[in-house]
């Protein structure tokens, strides 16, 4: 039970202390003096913008992103785990191989749907 209440407190404590963060900031803030268009333009380095800023990607790079930072991902937890091997026995060999095998899984399924084609 004493470690429920703590948690508890804890959590209470971590909501208060965010709270206050986000009001302090939202009362601190800094706001501008006046206010004039070429604020509100989009600024590229010094240059005229010849186009919007806000421009749609299609969803394939974001995609490649994913599969970038999960194989990022990837690469440094199995290194480690690569130096402990011997250490980790049959137990962390199923672990590793677990691990890795469910990336692989959706690395399959990415390819079948079609996911990293760019056509």
């Amino acid at each position: 039970m004493n470690q429920g209440l703590a948690l508890v407190g804890f959590l209470l404590v971590a909501v208060a202390v965010a709270g206050s963060l986000l009001v302090a900031a939202r009362l601190l803030r800094v706001r501008a003096r006046s206010s004039s268009r070429l604020k509100r333009e989009t600024y590229e380095c010094g240059e005229t913008p010849l186009a919007p800023a806000w421009v749609q990607f299609h969803a394939r790079y974001y995609v490649v992103a994913l599969f970038f930072v999960l194989f990022d991902i990837e690469a440094a937890l199995v290194f480690p785990w690569g130096v402990i091997t011997r250490e980790m026995g049959r137990g962390g060999l199923w672990a590793v191989g677990s691990f890795v095998g469910v990336l692989m899984l959706g690395w399959v399924w990415g390819i079948r749907k079609g996911t990293l084609e760019w056509v």
